[in-house]
């Protein structure tokens, strides 16, 4: 509950629509319970003493009634839409704010599937429950109130009925609502399950289609699709027990006061017009209390929707700005001292393990190492990607932890392994890297890159359009893009982690040879193949997470074993490629 009650802070500017939406039902209740009072009056008054002028002023103020109550009713859902899909777009806004201020460790304890239920099925529900839920919620225990003074102000006698009932209903209803709580929430579960399934599948349909395994992906389909609906059979087939449990006791409140009352109307100690207008108020009543219980089943399912929700709002990110955060780099140059870093806080190994590495502003250095080795790790700690566990890392003399983070992420440049493009045009992609970036300035970067060989051939150029993720490019041609897109940062580190691996030899050695051409920029290049950063000043080979050596490629092919027996088998294997 306490989940719910955070959320609603969130209501901002649309409080007072809620506000509104409740005196409005209060409203509509009370013309509603009017109703049966003047209809007792009609029929014990007009009809008993034939006083025609009497009941159409009584039906008069009946239609009145009833009119005020569909006004009312009208205006409500008015407010009541405004206020629930208000309310939903603030909490996505506010999730969405909040997982752009994650790390990757934070990112890390949620899968992506389940953290677009969370944005998307879970603030449905929750909309659900205020488009479905308010109404009743703010009604129900009024017309009960309502509803049962005037019953025992009408016969008290009769009214004893509901106090022996009422708590039967409540057990029973207690009973449904425990039992259906936890089921809600495995519910949830199973929805982020499906969704991660179709996500992987959709993602992956090159590989399915490429090993012919649509049939398998079919059956993993089948299975969470089949878990989903035993979830949602069970779920719901609880939740409508709360229907016979409701009929159960009204119509036994019913049969017990047409007893009651026809005893009562025989020994003259009540009015035919007096039993009908009670029995309408048994009718709101119980309707009322139906009300109640189908209120407590949408809060039970929301919930669960609301903790799941608040889980995001409530993940604290584990990087953030100091106050005061400095904003200028002073150079490029990069230094790691005694850096160890593992990912998560009771991994028994440390994954990168005693690093100590000086980068000079300008320089360039090739990083070198097996699968595994740790090498994306090290640079991802340069723009504070992840913070190290032990040791510190400097970039411009000063320690990352003291920078502003967007000014240190801004001077750091970095081209991960997997290519990022976003749907849209080529320019818009491009933009990323400079928003400000005129025409010329984007092809000069694209020049660079060697991505102005093919956007030429592109109808539109810089403004052809780009599918989701770029699908409509090859892999060469998406990191070339990704490449022009880190340069036009003009960043004082440039990071490569594996930047090239889809490139041609000749593709490759132009973009190299125009990045040593590039001055005060750092470049730190990761690579599979040695004749990559052959050129590097200074080379650093890693090995399980530790510095095995660093050194020029000369230096180290003199003296290093492991790096005579990489350049052996890599050239080895590029002789007989040419062979």
């Amino acid at each position: 509950m306490t989940s719910l009650k955070r959320l609603l802070s969130y209501l901002g500017k649309y409080r007072a629509d809620m506000l509104i939406g409740a005196l409005l039902i209060t409203a509509e209740t009370a013309f509603e319970l009017v109703i049966p009072v003047l209809m007792a009056d009609i029929i014990d008054v007009g009809v008993a003493e034939h006083n025609l002028s009497y009941i159409f002023r009584r039906g008069l103020w009946m239609a009145l009634c009833a009119v005020l109550s569909l006004a009312t009713g009208l205006l409500y859902a008015r407010f009541a839409a405004r206020a629930a899909y208000g309310w939903g777009a603030n909490l996505r806004q506010a999730q969405y704010q909040r997982l752009q201020s994650y790390a990757f460790a934070n990112l890390d304890h949620f899968e992506t599937a389940s953290i677009i239920t969370r944005l998307t099925t879970d603030v449905t529900v929750l909309q659900n429950a205020i488009n479905g839920g308010f109404r009743p919620l703010i009604r129900g225990p009024v017309m009960l109130i309502l509803g049962v003074a005037l019953s025992f102000w009408m016969n008290p006698r009769l009214s004893l009925v509901f106090l022996v009932l009422s708590p039967v209903l409540s057990g029973l209803l207690f009973l449904i609502v425990r039992k259906i709580a936890p089921l809600y929430t495995r519910l949830q579960q199973a929805m982020d399950r499906l969704n991660n399934t179709v996500q992987e599948t959709v993602t992956a349909i090159r590989a399915v289609k490429a090993f012919v395994r649509e049939e398998n992906r079919a059956e993993v389909f089948d299975e969470v699709n089949q878990n989903l609906t035993e979830t949602s059979k069970k779920t719901f087939r609880t939740a409508t027990l709360n229907m016979p449990a409701f009929q159960l006791v009204m119509y036994t409140a019913v049969v017990l006061i047409m007893w009651f009352g026809g005893d009562m109307i025989l020994h003259s100690s009540l009015q035919v017009g007096d039993l009908t207008g009670f029995l309408s108020y048994v009718f709101q009543i119980m309707n009322s209390l139906m009300m109640i219980s189908n209120v407590f089943l949408l809060l039970t399912r929301s919930l669960a929707s609301a903790r799941r929700i608040s889980e995001i709002l409530d993940e604290d990110p584990v990087l953030t700005s100091p106050p005061n955060g400095k904003t200028e780099i002073a150079d490029g140059s990069v230094e790691l001292r005694d850096v160890s870093f593992k990912y998560h806080a009771g991994a028994k190994e440390y994954a990168l393990s005693h690093v100590n590495l000086s980068v000079a502003a300008g320089q360039t250095i090739g990083i070198l190492g097996g699968t595994g080795s740790a090498k994306s790790t090290l640079v991802q700690l340069i723009p504070r990607l992840y913070d190290a566990t032990e040791g510190t890392v400097l970039v411009g003399g000063t320690d990352v932890k003291a920078y502003d983070l967007y000014a240190l992420r801004d001077a750091v440049g970095i081209v991960l392994q997997k290519n990022v493009l976003f749907a849209g045009t080529v320019r818009e992609n491009l933009l990323w890297g400079n928003p400000q970036a005129d025409d010329e300035t984007l092809w000069a970067a694209c020049r660079t890159a060697s991505a102005d060989e093919f956007l030429q051939k592109l109808p539109g150029g810089l403004d052809a359009m780009l599918s989701q993720g770029g699908v409509n490019l090859s892999g060469g041609q998406r990191q070339r893009l990704c490449i022009a897109r880190a340069l036009l940062k003009q960043p004082k580190v440039l990071i490569f982690d594996d930047a090239t691996s889809a490139l041609d030899s000749d593709t490759e050695h132009k973009i190299r040879t125009a990045l040593y051409e590039l001055k005060n920029v750092t470049k730190i290049i990761i690579a599979q193949r040695l004749t990559s950063v052959m050129q590097a000043d200074r080379l650093v080979i890693m090995e399980d997470g530790r510095i095995h050596a660093v050194g020029t490629h000369k230096s180290l092919l003199e003296s290093d074993p492991v790096y005579q027996e990489i350049y052996a088998s890599q050239m080895k294997r590029e002789e007989a490629d040419e062979a």
